[in-house]
């Protein structure tokens, strides 16, 4: 009785610190959040593929990029365009890339499945360095026009040069996305997701077809992933190859989730928060963010194989098999 009242409270919190956290700290503090916000949607997305479907991809920035092009190329060439059209069309970009790709990869799982993703990370890496004319190259495509968020006859908010502004509609975006997720796990199609990871023969044996199966959820997570890639790009008003299509874009949340726990819906957020935070700590003192994060990595997939989730979960059980015995002790004596 008492979880299902503090569970509600602690929501409602988590919504007014939300609300006011621009104020209580401040313009760059808000920054981090964004950004925070965006990889934890990102690493979620990914997850949905890897922790629930067992599916691992070292690809996915292509779909994070994709969303990022496709929201910067309709902003500069379409004029008048609307900001949530221009959203739009960057979630659609990714969503159809993964509907032409899952013919394809869905077919194959374990080490194949990842070894493809890499190669076609690689290849639209490559592309977007040599179709200048397209992308920009190497310095992207930057200075697009962000309009302000409209809804016709009511209001106008502004949002370029505006980071308080920006940060509502990220933050709105990136909850809405969330939740969505976290709906669809709970579907029964998420338990068939479930089965898959952890039985495809039971689950083929059962009458479901699996290719097809693995590609909605691949569509799903795809799309989500260039919803990130959107919002990311209209964050920082640039969508170039490194910084949405590098490797290390496909590699992140994949060592968020596992940090947080791979088996959880909210490992993926716990880890890309641990890491904002090391990353803010760390850049006070050295640049090689990247070599901490790799230490840390080697010492949770030693010493914490299931992640944060996993280690608070065993402790809880460890904690109410010590209360039980002891209660037992105290029964008996």
């Amino acid at each position: 009785m008492m979880k299902k009242t503090i569970k509600p409270i602690l929501w409602l919190a988590l919504l007014v610190i939300l609300i006011f956290f621009p104020k209580l700290f401040g313009v760059y503090y808000t920054n981090v959040f964004v950004t925070f916000a965006i990889f934890a949607t990102y690493a979620v997305a990914v997850n949905v593929l890897l922790g629930y479907t067992g599916l691992l991809s070292f690809g996915h920035a292509m779909f994070f990029g994709a969303g990022g092009y496709g929201t910067a190329l309709a902003l500069k060439h379409i004029d008048g365009l609307a900001l949530m059209p221009a959203i739009g069309i960057g979630f659609l970009a990714a969503m159809l890339l993964a509907l032409v790709l899952a013919p394809l990869v869905t077919r194959v799982s374990g080490t194949a499945f990842a070894m493809i993703h890499l190669a076609f990370g690689q290849l639209f890496y490559i592309l977007a360095l040599k179709l200048r004319h397209i992308t920009g190259g190497e310095d992207g495509i930057g200075n697009f026009p962000i309009p302000a968020f409209t809804i016709p006859g009511l209001i106008s908010i502004p949002l370029k040069g505006d980071p308080v502004n920006f940060y509502y509609l990220a933050i709105v975006i990136m909850g809405l996305s969330l939740w969505l997720m976290w709906f669809f796990t709970k579907t029964p199609f998420g338990q068939i997701q479930v089965g898959i990871r952890d039985n495809e023969k039971r689950i083929d044996y059962l009458g479901y077809k699996i290719p097809q199966t693995k590609a909605i959820i691949y569509v799903v997570s795809g799309a989500f992933s260039g919803l990130a890639g959107c919002i990311y790009g209209l964050f920082h008003n640039l969508v170039s190859a490194d910084g949405s299509l590098g490797a290390m874009i496909s590699f992140s949340p994949i060592i968020a989730a596992m940090v947080g726990g791979v088996g959880s819906f909210f490992g993926p957020i716990w880890g890309t928060a641990v890491f904002q935070v090391i990353e803010e700590l760390t850049h006070r003192f050295t640049d090689r963010v990247e070599l901490v994060m790799g230490v840390i990595l080697i010492l949770v997939v030693m010493f914490a194989p299931s992640g944060i989730t996993g280690a608070v979960n065993t402790m809880k059980m460890k904690w109410h098999a010590y209360t039980a015995s002891k209660a037992k002790m105290e029964k008996t004596s």
